[in-house]
Order: structure tokens, then sequence, then C-alpha cells
């Protein structure tokens, strides 16, 4: 009799995480993008994001909150700074080359292949946008195994891809 209850008790919570998630990360999200912050405003995302996340809330999350999640989501957050960072740096970078007197000597589009460490769908997916959102580089394509094809525009852009990002998104999803 007391093991039905708890796992009553669990699919309760699955039932709510998902929800909490989907509530925190949108109202988070009408603070930001909205800019108002009077009651009539906030009152509003409170009412909307609770009715978007009672709807959509398993959308997200169909099986409930998948296991270390919080941990995930807490090394997502600290790789950020790191990304906007070297995405500013690859911003000065494509900024000289396209300056540059000889911009045609210094520019060597080429593609990348190599192999991933990477296990899971969401740290291979991070790792592809990542390269992406830097500029020089354009994630081509990802197979399961993880295997990656980069477009870089130089060499200097092509060099270290499967480096120091990668080892930081790994750490992020805890596959370190």
């Amino acid at each position: 009799m007391i093991e039905p209850a708890s796992r009553e008790s669990s699919q309760v919570k699955t039932k709510w995480g998902p929800f909490v998630v989907t509530f925190l990360t949108s109202f988070g999200l009408w603070l930001i993008l909205s800019g108002k912050f009077d009651y009539f405003h906030m009152g509003l995302g409170l009412i909307s994001c609770a009715l978007v996340s009672i709807f959509s809330g398993d959308l997200l999350f169909p099986g409930g909150l998948p296991e270390g999640f919080l941990a995930k989501a807490v090394g997502f957050i600290a790789y950020l700074p790191w990304l906007l960072y070297q995405i500013f740096l690859a911003n000065l970078h494509v900024l000289y080359l396209s300056l540059h007197p000889k911009m045609l000597e210094k520019i060597n589009p080429q593609v990348i292949r190599f192999q991933s460490r990477l296990k899971s769908d969401i740290s291979m997916v991070t790792f592809a946008n990542s390269i992406t959102l830097t500029p020089g580089t354009i994630t081509l394509s990802v197979s399961v195994d993880g295997d990656f094809k980069v477009h870089a525009i130089d060499d200097k852009s092509a060099e270290g891809l499967a480096g120091e990002m990668e080892q930081r998104v790994a750490r992020a999803f805890r596959e370190d």
C-alpha cells in the first residue's frame, strides 16, 4: 500500500516540474522583454504566463523533468557569459578580416570535419549553435554519432573548433 502512494507523489512532482520551469522561463522573458514593472503589466504577465504554462507546460518536457535538470540548467547559464565573450572576440576578428587591406590573402574558407566527444542531443545542439553564433564559423551538419561539419572563414577561426568550447559545453551538461 505504501508503494503506490509514493508513485503518485513522484508523478505529482513530474507534473508540476514542467509547469514551474515553463512558467519561470516565460515570466522571466516577459519581464525582460516588456520592460514594464508596474502592477498592471506584471499582473498581465503572471496571468498570461500561467495560462501558457498550464496548456503547454508538458510540450517541453513530455515525460517530466529529466534527471539532473537543475544542475544542467545552472551549468548552461554559467556557460553563457563565456560564450558571449567568445562571440565578442570573434566579431573583432571578423571585423579585422573585413577591414584588412589584404583581405583576400587573409581569408581562407574551408570545411572542417571532426568527431565530437559529446553524447547527449542537448549538448550537441548547444555546441552546434555555439559554433554558428560565433562569427566566422557555421555548423553545416551534425550526425547522431557526433560527426560535425563546420565552415570556417579562415585558419584562425578553424583552429580549435573541437577544443575549449566543446570542453565547456561538456562541463555545462555534466559530460566531462
